[in-house]
């Protein structure tokens, strides 16, 4: 057992003062972070985990998860079976229908392209697939005077460029075929002369929590500015804002529907 987890602190004679103490005096409830911390011990979807499984995750004690699961199978955050084994439970999937409901995929997109516009100096843009097409669904066009201008809903060949490399080979109709496999592996492709022999790219695949391929994540721009060195830091920005997204992406019909729209106006 690590004696090190920030939560064992519970399962010691440390007080609630001195806890926070040493947490920089936090405002915390420590149940109630002990409770959460159970229930992000499932991974996978229809988990079923014993209590064993739990204390090794977690790092509590084995009495300690019993009492916080005995309150979170009241109140339905987790069930338990004939066998003691503990699933998820019926709230938790009413919540995240809840919390999906109000979600904007435009609301997170759209900052994390200005962020990766003004960082990058170059155009960042976000395309989904629509048949043999990619669309640009969203853009923050460069702020240089020379730059990859790209409008919202301009369409360009799906196997063409970064972003529909990515698109093709992230799509689960295209993930048995040999040519996507080593993209999917390495996650991110660039592309230099494809569409248009001055422009270059750089593209990740914007996954949710569910797996589900949502769009592709871009920057692009002159292709003498894309040197091996900014190559490299451009590909990092891209797959940093693609991990800092995915917890709070919504589910694909979302996505759907927008590119529905862009599609018909």
């Amino acid at each position: 057992m690590n004696l090190d987890h920030p939560l064992q602190a519970a399962d010691t004679d440390t007080s609630l003062d001195e806890a926070n103490d040493i947490d920089d005096k936090r405002p915390r409830v420590e149940a109630v972070e002990r409770s959460l911390a159970l229930l992000q011990c499932f991974r996978l979807p229809g988990e079923a985990l014993s209590l064993a499984v739990l204390a090794q995750r977690s790092g509590f004690y084995k009495s300690t998860i019993l009492r916080l699961c005995a309150s979170l199978v009241h109140m339905r955050f987790l069930d338990r079976d004939a066998s003691g084994h503990f699933t998820l439970g019926p709230e938790l999937r009413r919540l995240g229908a809840l919390s999906q409901a109000d979600v904007s995929l435009e609301d997170l997109v759209r900052p994390a392209l200005q962020k990766l516009s003004t960082f990058t100096r170059e155009t960042a843009s976000f395309y989904v697939r629509d048949g043999d097409e990619r669309i640009c669904l969203y853009r923050v066009n460069s702020p240089r005077s020379a730059r990859h201008h790209l409008d919202e809903g301009s369409r360009h060949p799906l196997k063409g460029g970064a972003a529909g490399r990515v698109l093709w080979a992230f799509d689960p109709q295209s993930r048995g075929e040999e040519a996507s496999m080593p993209v999917r592996s390495r996650g991110w492709v660039v592309s230099k002369g494809d569409r248009d022999p001055d422009l270059a790219a750089v593209a990740v695949p914007l996954l949710n929590e569910r797996g589900e391929l949502l769009g592709a994540l871009t920057v692009s721009g002159l292709l003498t500015r894309f040197t091996t060195d900014q190559v490299k830091v451009f590909r990092k920005m891209l797959l940093d804002t693609a991990v800092a997204l995915k917890p709070r992406l919504p589910m694909k019909s979302v996505l759907t529907s927008a590119a529905h729209q862009i599609r018909h106006d």
